[in-house]
């Protein structure tokens, strides 16, 4: 079985992109830290029992020899809400009943925090990036340890133009809360703040 676990909002500055969606929430993100493996770094927020990820490109980490997750290496324009994350307890298994290209499990780190994702080659997730990526947590979650500012994830919609294949291969995940739908490309994410419904795209 696969659940929700985090959404990543990609930009090329972290600050921007904290900005941004702190201005689109009306909430502080708290500060994540950086991942040494892909040269990136974050900035979080608690969505009740997920949260969301900024995440970008750290300027001061030597590049990896390897793409980015996320396709992070050709990400550009406004920060926006690009992948999002599912969560299961047997990473190779999930790995093996998903679409080809989901990618391979790497053992990753940081702080104390220790987790297994799956990372495709190229750093593109399938669908285009709408199919989810894939993370077995190794011990502390890191929700457990983020402030709850009272935001909460009311709906993730995942729009694509293969809609129905996507919802086939995601059969393991079911949570009322993610909608996939058929269209052009997107994902939409409607959040309930102490500010009333905000939506990050």
């Amino acid at each position: 079985m696969l659940r929700l676990d985090h959404l990543a909002v990609s930009c090329t500055a972290l600050d921007e992109g904290a900005a941004a969606v702190e201005a689109a929430l009306g909430l502080p993100l708290v500060a994540g830290g950086t991942h040494a493996h892909m040269g990136t770094h974050n900035r979080l927020l608690r969505l009740g029992d997920l949260y969301l990820e900024v995440i970008a490109i750290n300027p001061q980490a030597p590049a990896p020899a390897w793409p980015r997750w996320f396709a992070l290496d050709a990400f550009a324009g406004a920060p926006r809400l690009t992948n999002w994350v599912a969560a299961c307890d047997d990473l190779d298994a999930a790995v093996a009943q998903a679409p080809a290209g989901v990618g391979t499990p790497v053992d990753l780190a940081r702080g104390d925090l220790r987790w297994r994702m799956a990372v495709p080659g190229d750093g593109r997730l399938p669908f285009g990036g709408a199919h989810p990526a894939l993370i077995q947590w190794q011990g502390p979650h890191p929700v457990a340890r983020l402030p709850d500012t009272g935001a909460r994830l009311a709906r993730l919609v995942v729009s694509h133009p293969e809609a129905a294949a996507l919802r086939a291969a995601l059969t393991a995940l079911s949570d009322a809360r993610l909608v996939i739908d058929p269209g052009p490309l997107s994902l939409r994410a409607e959040i309930d703040t102490p500010h009333g419904r905000r939506v990050l795209a």
